[in-house]
This record gives C-alpha cells, sequence and structure tokens, in this order.
C-alpha cells in the first residue's frame, strides 16, 4: 500500500526501504532496540551517555568527523534516546547517501570509549541534567515518574540520576554499547530518492559482514496493577505553581490504544505528531475551555505517546499565578469525570479524527518524517502500524471512548503531583 519493503540479513539487521523519488534527498536512520527502559539502579542515563559516545570517534573516524562529513556533504545528522530506543540518522543528498552507510555500520561496532572523552563527556551530561533541573515541570515529571512506577524501569527519567551519572564508569557505558550495540538488535530504516534494490546492496555490503551479537537481555520487570492514588508534593524555587496527573494506561499494542489516543485529543486537542513536534493548544477542547478559558491555568495538556510497555496518560497544567492549585486539579477531574460517564458528542469525535488525519498528514510529510515514523513504530509495535493507522482509528466508536476513560481514568490509577514555589507567593493557599 505505502511501497514499503522489508527485508533482514543473516546477522539479524532488519531493514525498512521505501523509495520517495519526488526529490533528490534521502534519509537513513538506525534504531537500537535501547533505551532507559534497558537500564538497571546504579547505572541509569546510561543509554543517553552511549548515544553522545557514539560521535567520540572510532578507529577510522576521529572525534567530531561524523558531523563535519556530513555537514560538507550538505546534510544533516544527529541521534536522541528515549525510554525505548535510541536513534542516529543522516539525512544528505541522494548521490551522497553512502556516506551516512558508512558512518552508521562503524561505529555500531568500532566506536572507541576513549577514557579522557568519557570524563569530559561526564561533565557535558551533568550540565544536560542541571539545565532541565532549572525547568520545574522536569522536577515533577521526575517525582511523579518515580511515583507511578514502582517496579518498571519508566520509573526514572531517560536522562538518568544525577548520583549516577557521577559515578558511572567508562566499563560500565562500554559493557552497555557491547551488550546493546549489534546488527539483531537494530533496525535501518532509508526513505527517499533510491532504487530499492540498490540500497538494499549497498546496506548488505556495508553492514552484512557485522558480527550478530547475543541476544540483548529482556525487560522482564512488569509494574503491577496500581491499588491506590498516589501523592508528591515538591516546593522548590518558582514562579508558579504546576500540576501534573499520570495514569496507567494501554501499551501501542494494546486495542485500547486508539481509543486512549482519541479520548486524550477530545480532552486537550491533538498536539503535532511530526518529528519536529510541534503542538497546537487545542482552543476547541474539553480542558482548555475548562481551565484556560475560565482563568484557572495559563496552558493545559493531556500527553499520551506510544510505548512498547504500557505508559501513562498525563494531565498538565501551568497555574494561573494567584489560583489555589487545588481548584485547577478539581476542575481538571470534573472533566475526566464527566467524559468517563456521559459519551463524546458526534461532532466531538469527528473534530478529534479529522485533527488527527491533518497531523498525520504533516507527520508523514517530507523523507526525515517519514523516517522517524517507521522506525519509531517498528520499535514499539510494528511499522505495519503505518499503514493501518488512520483507517484503525476511523474504527473508534464514542462508546470505546468512555470504555476506556472508565477503565483508566480512575482514582486508584493515578499519582497526583503538585509543584509548589518554594517563595510561596502565587499560591494563596492550596
Amino acid at each position: 500500500m505505502n511501497n514499503i519493503r522489508e527485508e533482514c540479513l543473516d546477522n539479524g539487521l532488519k531493514i525498512l526501504l521505501k523509495s520517495v523519488r519526488t526529490a533528490p534527498v534521502a534519509t537513513f536512520w538506525v534504531w537500537y532496540r535501547v533505551g532507559s527502559r534497558n537500564e538497571v539502579p546504579g547505572i541509569t542515563g546510561v543509554s543517553h551517555w552511549v548515544e553522545h559516545m557514539m560521535f567520540k570517534g572510532t578507529p577510522t573516524l576521529g572525534k567530531g568527523e561524523i558531523m563535519r562529513l556530513v555537514n560538507r556533504n550538505g546534510g544533516s545528522d544527529n541521534a536522541f534516546t528515549w525510554t525505548d530506543f535510541t536513534a542516529y540518522y543522516e539525512t544528505l543528498p541522494s548521490d551522497r547517501i553512502d556516506l551516512a552507510l558508512r558512518i552508521e555500520a562503524d561505529r555500531m561496532v568500532n566506536s572507541l570509549f576513549d577514557p579522557t572523552e568519557v570524563a569530559s563527556e561526564r561533565t557535558v551530561i551533568i550540565s544536560e541534567r542541571e539545565g532541565a533541573e532549572n525547568e520545574p515541570r522536569f522536577w515533577l515529571a521526575e517525582e511523579v515518574g518515580a511515583a507511578a512506577y514502582k517496579v518498571h524501569p519508566y520509573h526514572h527519567d531517560t536522562i538518568g540520576w544525577k548520583t549516577d551519572l557521577e559515578t558511572m564508569t567508562r566499563d560500565d557505558l562500554y559493557h552497555h554499547y557491547k551488550t546493546f550495540y549489534a546488527p539483531n538488535n537494530a533496525v535501518i530504516v532509508a526513505v527517499g530518492d533510491f532504487d530499492a534494490d540498490e540500497m538494499l546492496q549497498k546496506i548488505a555490503d556495508a553492514f552484512g559482514n557485522l558480527p550478530r551479537g547475543k541476544d540483548a537481555p529482556s525487560v522482564t520487570m512488569v509494574e503491577p496493577p496500581q491499588e491506590g492514588e498516589r501523592r508528591v508534593l515538591l516546593r522548590r524555587p518558582g514562579a508558579t505553581s504546576y500540576f501534573l496527573a499520570a495514569y496507567h494506561g494501554p501499551r501501542a499494542t494494546d486495542p485500547d490504544f486508539l481509543p486512549a489516543f482519541v479520548m486524550a485529543g477530545v480532552l486537550a486537542g491533538v498536539g503535532g505528531m511530526s518529528f519536529s513536534g510541534h503542538s497546537s493548544p487545542g482552543r476547541s477542547s474539553r480542558l482548555y475551555r475548562a481551565l484556560v478559558e475560565t482563568g484557572l491555568a495559563t496552558d493545559v495538556d493531556c500527553g499520551f505517546r506510544a510505548t512498547i510497555d504500557p505508559g501513562t496518560i498525563d494531565l498538565s497544567a501551568t497555574v494561573r499565578p494567584g489560583v489555589p492549585i487545588r481548584k485547577v486539579e478539581a476542575a481538571i477531574f470534573a472533566e475526566l469525570d464527566k467524559i468517563a460517564h456521559k459519551p463524546i458528542s458526534e461532532s466531538e469525535l469527528a473534530t478529534v479524527i479529522k485533527q488527527v488525519k491533518s497531523q498525520f498528514v504533516y507527520a508523514t510529510d517530507g523523507v526525515m518524517n517519514m523516517g522517524y515514523w517507521l522506525g519509531m513504530l517498528e520499535i514499539v509495535a510494528s511499522y505495519q502500524m503505518y499503514e493501518t493507522f488512520l483507517d484503525n482509528l476511523m474504527q473508534v466508536t464514542k462508546a470505546d471512548v468512555q470504555r476506556v476513560a472508565q477503565k483508566y481514568l480512575i482514582a486508584t490509577n493515578r499519582t497526583v503531583g503538585w509543584f509548589e514555589p518554594a517563595n510561596g507567593k502565587p499560591g494563596r493557599g492550596r
């Protein structure tokens, strides 16, 4: 349907190819099945740190040379780490895309992890975390996530606990790299102006001789059902109060995923779905009208993402200065109660589906966005979800939305977090 070709080399490397010959450009991604989900206490943040080290050189590509080569050839490159994956990409003129294959095949197995570079990067990583700590919402999300997950490694943020970043060793990093970076734990996605047969042969030439690694350790920890509401109260310097409630939700492969996706759209609108991720404030949504238009909050959102294991449905708001945070909480919970006990309207369902269809078109425009979507979906579920996403979304009913609201948006399934400014001025009490 979408002309996506799936192949697998003998060493276990999975390949997804999509030829798009509308412009002389191509994008090349390598997705590794490793993120903070695969970490254990003591080395939290190691996946993200390894990502940084992948730019520090191999025996044939010196430190900083990857970016210089890509830029010199008119392209761009980057990488990112999340709970479920780590991804690297280059986008180049299509007649230069061989450079991306050379870079990624080399650093899949040959990255050096020089001790001096590890020590230097420790400062960079800790500074990155300290930069995030200037944002109250980072602290609140970290505390709420740690309270919501007692067992599963979604407990900790991708950046890792600061104490682990201070004590992790070069051997910890290298062991993580050698454990998870191998052809049989990776997915290549190439999209753009190329002949699929020729690209497949190039990939086989560049990656086919790389040795298959040992099977990566499985994540066996399962978060037990939450038996009661959990609460976090955080007081730190800040300009205003923030609210966050995390409800355990369905994983990407669960039949409840799309109904929950629509439910989040009714509550807060459909945000940007593209790789660049521009979002809209959802002014026609229920939460915007109940909180922003009434002057209780300056913004409100309902975040829900596709994850390998059950993630969370996150209701968040920035409390307008002078408004007690309990009023914001009460207004949000009132809206959740409504959607659980009364079916949404036909027009609300139609609006959300229209918004999703529009965002999906934007999100898959251009080779980079398409490369992102195919790789991300393949890691958390299957790339085939890309082909069926809109058709399956159209099958969601009002009853489905009410059912998932009643199932997931209940008090015993949530962790509530309040951030209050330590200077205490804007809150006027709770």
